[in-house]
């Protein structure tokens, strides 16, 4: 039956390998078998370059490069400095933030999520500060070690200061996610990014819409399949 595949905040690293070993089945059986797969961020639980000699990464992009579907790739706020060079070894097409699809007749908005996360100011500034092209350019250009040392240190920052916010806070804000299927005319929007996978019925413009959220990796695997015929979250395990 045809459909096509998404899935996201898979957080791979070599400290877990039961969650890399699942991805890896994944790809091999389920995948396969899809129209295409789109991977909306948070492949890898961190990204300091593509020139990182992690072993891990030749692995992951071999396995999507043997896929013979079409695959895309939307950055999420760990992997936001995946490159061009990764994504032409993995054979990804890389997508912008945004991305507005047409699949089987219906408009399908997709993105990574953490730009709905509007209620979290300070968030969104450390965002904005992480984006701009002539810092990332800055942090590149960096000793390899360097660039290690630091991801290591703004993630345990990020885990403390995560610690202390309101769960409310760290979730979607209702305005941002209307805007957001409004300004791309999308009954139907599909991102991870919170960990909190559910499926929202929701009112836009006053018509039905409905929001799909993704689960991250961490116990069993996550993911949407959208055919012409249902739209359906589904958690299985590795």
């Amino acid at each position: 039956m045809s459909h096509t595949l998404f899935i996201a905040d898979i957080h791979l690293c070599v400290e877990e390998p039961a969650i890399t070993a699942g991805f890896l089945h994944f790809l091999r059986c389920e995948a396969q078998q899809a129209d295409a797969l789109y991977i909306l961020g948070d492949l890898f639980e961190a990204w300091i370059g593509d020139d990182d000699p992690n072993p891990l990464h030749e692995e992951v992009a071999q396995a999507l490069r043997q896929l013979t579907i079409p695959r895309f790739f939307i950055h999420g706020n760990r992997d936001f400095l995946l490159g061009k060079r990764f994504a032409r070894a993995a054979g990804l097409t890389l997508l912008p933030e945004e991305q507005l699809l047409e699949l089987y007749g219906r408009r399908v908005l997709i993105m990574h999520g953490d730009t709905l996360c509007t209620d979290d100011a300070a968030y969104q500034r450390f965002r904005a500060r992480v984006h701009q092209p002539w810092l990332q350019k800055l942090f590149l250009a960096l000793p390899l070690s360097l660039r290690q040392r630091i991801a290591v240190k703004m993630r345990a920052g990020s885990q403390q200061a995560n610690s202390s916010k309101e769960m409310a806070i760290m979730d979607v804000n209702p305005q941002a996610v209307a805007a957001a299927m409004h300004r791309h005319q999308a009954p139907l929007l599909i991102h991870g990014h919170t960990h909190r996978p559910a499926v929202h019925q929701l009112v836009v413009d006053g018509e039905p819409a409905e929001r799909i959220v993704l689960g991250a990796w961490h116990e069993q695997g996550s993911m949407i399949k959208v055919s012409p015929e249902e739209t359906t979250l589904i958690s299985f395990p590795f």
